[in-house]
């Protein structure tokens, strides 16, 4: 793969015991070192005026000067320093090159995969939380959709908590599909199946809150019962993965079961569905705190681009698992 590195990244500085914290990109060019064929890009930082697309100008001016004077606690859980403002453009940046590139026509071993830091999909519109202070992906969709590589993008979000800020900026959006399998219950306590959007937007949204436990059979067939027969009627240019691996059954900060070979299975999975799609295929990440899990996926996501082959399982559902993949068809998708 081709992954967007910058180091302005390093300089969020989130205090001693954040569980967001510098280690994980260490952690994950540690691991990728292990690895052959893997590229590094460095493109430029994202534009103001590409932030000011999906977030507004007020907040983007707020936060810029807050980091000026220092940093601080933005909430309970958001924290950011001097360099914040730099590494959040950074982080913006890689997200919409890892778009741009995946439309120009990169696939296979030259996938791209932006490693982003800070993560995006909490962020909302006029506010920062969760981590989070851009919306990666919400950007890197605007700009697909504003340079004409794109007349309709998907957003695919495996990350165990529900991208909030990703739904919100997008939920009155007639081009952009937002996905997000994630756990039920857990915070920002957003993403319910009722939620598919409003307006021009109504059934561009499609929510899957997984029961706690949940391995990766629950993902890799709602995947494939649900998402892929939606996505196959919306005909995106442009797949957009909102790749945390937080919902891995040893990340500190979740209760799903998902495997290292089982987020192998779900890329493998979402690879052949862009393939069958005809639709370009970009990566950004998201969360994961565990700092060996974390480097041992996006490892594995690498090599799964370079021929790996994951082992198969046997899919075991359970009744509220097959209950909510019926609950998500009565929404009415299928009629896109």
């Amino acid at each position: 793969m081709n992954f967007g590195y910058l180091e302005d990244c390093l300089d969020h500085d989130t205090g001693d015991g954040h569980p967001e914290s510098v280690d994980r990109l260490s952690a994950i060019r540690d691991g990728l070192d292990r690895s052959h064929g893997v590229d590094y890009s460095a493109p430029p930082p994202a534009d103001i005026e590409r932030i000011l697309a999906v977030h507004d100008r007020e907040y983007v001016e707020a936060l810029e000067q807050f980091c000026a004077r220092g940093g601080g606690r933005w909430d309970a859980d958001t924290v950011a320093s001097v360099g914040t403002w730099k590494a959040a453009r950074a982080s913006a940046g890689l997200a919409e090159w890892a778009g741009r590139t995946a439309l120009e026509g990169a696939d296979g071993r030259e996938t791209p995969f932006a490693l982003s830091r800070p993560p995006g999909h909490h962020a909302l519109g006029d506010d920062a939380m969760g981590f989070c202070f851009f919306n990666n992906a919400a950007i890197s969709a605007q700009a697909a959709l504003d340079e004409g590589g794109a007349d309709r993008v998907a957003i695919l979000d495996w990350d165990v908590h529900h991208g909030n800020g990703t739904q919100e900026i997008l939920y009155e959006r007639e081009n952009v599909f937002y996905v997000s399998m994630h756990e039920d219950g857990i915070y920002p306590g957003t993403g319910a199946v009722e939620e598919t959007g409003e307006g021009p937007g109504e059934l561009r949204t499609m929510n899957l809150p997984l029961p706690p436990g949940s391995t990766s059979s629950a993902y890799l067939t709602a995947l494939e019962t649900v998402v892929r027969p939606a996505l196959a009627a919306f005909d995106p240019d442009l797949v957009l993965v909102s790749a945390g691996f937080d919902a891995h059954e040893h990340d500190p900060i979740s209760r799903m079961a998902v495997s290292t070979e089982g987020f192998g299975r779900l890329t493998s999975a979402v690879q052949t569905l862009a393939d069958e799609l005809d639709a370009g295929l970009a990566f950004t990440l998201e969360g994961g705190y565990g700092l060996d899990t974390l480097s041992d996926c996006v490892r594995t996501v690498h090599e799964v681009f370079d021929g790996y082959e994951p082992t198969t399982e046997d899919r075991v559902l359970s009744g509220t698992v097959e209950q909510l993949l019926d609950e998500v068809r009565e929404q009415g998708f299928q009629g896109l």
